[in-house]
């Protein structure tokens, strides 16, 4: 267990080791002052001799600054160490997301990875520091004042046979109680995130539906459902408190029974015995302490647990380092295609698809929602792998390229338009970081965007903010195929990606595609027949099979379907 986590500690050996050391000679200052104090209330106040007395509380200073020196190197280094492993998962966390597939996100919500990448490793932090503080000290406290305890008496330690088994007992039937609250917990907390996303993201939405009240409620039903599981969860911790407190009752009141008829009987001192009630609080501390460690381990464990699931996640499509480097050109083979999200070929989005697209070609894909129009295009990026069947792009079966040349050799623009915070050009140079000005302005020109875009005060340099709140649906979606023209892709997929465009414009983009893209592959899904008149062949799609295939003129002489949608959109005409 957690050998994904163990494989983040790089860096933080040596913080570690040095914590563990301090702690260790912390813990050894602490337990020698008790035995000290005996000797100078036995040999300086109990005698009057204020020269023991000077020279025994030097010492005892003495161990005291030691103490409280390593106490603070032990607690600069584990903030070290913790923090550098937290920056260690949280790195690997993302760099694992990143390898992941489209099916691979679809496993985790958003919503989860977030967590898991904030609260989780918190809590997963917390306990590192704690276990190379608090988890050290407290078997060592414990060891050290019990033996400490023993060489001043050994007939009072058997307190502790008592003792010390009952408060362990204890504590773990505590702990163990409480550790399937907490794994609930922060599954509700992705909840909570999902919740609180889609109400920041869906702002507009919300307020011009006047919703702001039931967005509430649906919050504070997640939060209270947190909130109840945390009071029952802190409800049965809390009782760590009294019972370590009735421990330490039950022992004190022993060892003082005990301890009077031993000086009674000139067989222990004053001193001692105020030595040893200070071991006795020493041990039973350290339990609590322990108790405490346990606690948060237990909290730690679920997180723990759920970043391991992101770790030891493996990418179930291969990114092939060592295949294809290269794509020769944009043709585009569908050989008797099954896709399912689930992986079962019962519940198949796309069926027995079988088509031919040639380099330099322009298709249409058409279809109703639902039909499988972006399953099939996200194949030739293997975005997703066929469930069964072949997608040949260049000639060769996907699977045979290094994933990113080939997802370098197409451009694609999907259904939502997302752009990133910064300037315009920032967001036009994911496509190309390399472009130069000019290519900027060619890009965008095709996109119809450069006059808008030279529209604003700072041109190309205009900020964006997140999301490309800032913009128009149209101005997003413009910028979008700029961006994915300046890759030089030989196969461009325009994926309902001129939906937010007026008719006028979307057929000048078409235009500037045709003329300036000739040799590339142009696949164009769309709503609108006039995006596809023009197509060198347009795919009617129908509940996941391939319905029809020809040209406009082709499909409005014999395909039903066709005839139909092309009548619904003010072409009277189309019908017989």
């Amino acid at each position: 267990m957690y050998r994904e986590l163990r494989t983040h500690t790089k860096g933080t050996l040596l913080p570690t080791a040095l914590t563990v050391t301090f702690v260790i000679l912390e813990v050894v200052m602490d337990v020698t002052i008790p035995y000290l104090m005996a000797h100078l209330l036995d040999r300086g106040v109990s005698s009057a001799n204020m020269g023991e007395i000077y020279k025994w509380g030097a010492i005892l200073l003495g161990c005291s600054a030691l103490a409280l020196t390593f106490g603070v190197l032990s607690g600069h280094y584990a903030a070290l160490a913790s923090t550098a492993f937290a920056r260690n998962v949280r790195a690997g966390l993302f760099g694992k997301i990143q390898s992941f597939s489209f099916s691979n996100i679809d496993t985790f919500s958003t919503a989860s990875l977030v967590t898991r990448m904030t609260a989780d490793v918190t809590n997963v932090q917390r306990s590192f520091q704690m276990l190379t503080r608090i988890a050290v000290r407290s078997p060592a406290m414990l060891t050290f004042a019990f033996f400490m305890a023993l060489k001043l008496n050994s007939t009072l330690s058997l307190v502790y046979i008592v003792s010390i088994p009952v408060l362990g007992i204890g504590l773990f039937v505590l702990i163990r109680s409480v550790y399937p609250i907490f794994g609930k917990v922060f599954k509700t907390y992705d909840r909570l995130n999902l919740v609180v996303q889609e109400n920041i993201r869906g702002i507009r939405v919300v307020k011009s539906f006047v919703r702001e009240e039931h967005e509430k409620q649906k919050f504070n039903a997640v939060s209270d459902s947190i909130y109840q599981d945390f009071s029952k969860a802190e409800k049965t911790i809390a009782l760590n408190s009294p019972l370590m407190q009735s421990t330490m009752y039950f022992s004190l009141i022993a060892i003082s029974f005990i301890a009077a008829r031993l000086i009674v009987a000139d067989r222990m001192t004053t001193g001692q015995l105020m030595s040893f009630v200070s071991y006795t609080s020493q041990i039973l501390m350290s339990l609590m302490m322990l108790s405490m460690v346990i606690v948060m381990l237990t909290i730690s464990r679920a997180s723990a647990v759920r970043i391991e699931e992101v770790l030891a996640q493996e990418s179930d499509i291969d990114e092939n380092p060592s295949g294809l480097a290269t794509v020769k050109d944009g043709s585009v083979v569908f050989e008797n295609v099954f896709f399912s999200y689930t992986k079962e070929k019962e519940s198949c989005c796309l069926k027995g698809i079988n088509l031919t697209i040639e380099s330099g070609q322009t298709v249409g894909i058409l279809g109703a929602t639902g039909s499988g129009k972006t399953s099939l295009v996200q194949l030739i990026a293997r975005l997703y792998d066929t469930t069964d069947g072949t997608v040949r792009v260049g000639g060769h079966d996907v699977r045979h390229y290094q994933t990113k040349a080939l997802r370098q050799a197409v451009g694609m623009v999907l259904q939502k338009s997302m752009l990133f915070g910064g300037t315009i050009a920032e967001n036009l140079r994911w496509g190309n970081s390399e472009a130069s000005d000019d290519e900027l302005v060619w890009a965008a020109s095709i996109a119809q965007a450069d006059s808008f875009i030279r529209s604003f005060p700072d041109g190309y340099e205009s900020h964006i903010e997140q999301d490309g709140s800032n913009v128009s649906g149209g101005q997003r979606q413009r910028l979008s195929i700029a961006r994915a023209l300046l890759k030089r892709p030989k196969i461009l997929i325009l994926d309902d990606s001129t939906s937010a465009v007026d008719t006028k414009t979307d057929a000048k983009i078409q235009e500037a595609l045709t003329g300036e893209l000739a040799d590339s592959t142009k696949i164009v899904i769309a709503q609108r027949v006039a995006s596809v008149i023009d197509s060198d062949q347009i795919i009617i799609l129908d509940e996941g099979t391939i319905h029809a295939v020809g040209t406009h003129t082709e499909l409005l002489d014999s395909c039903r379907l066709y005839q139909e949608l092309y009548a619904s959109q003010g072409h009277k005409e189309a019908l017989p």
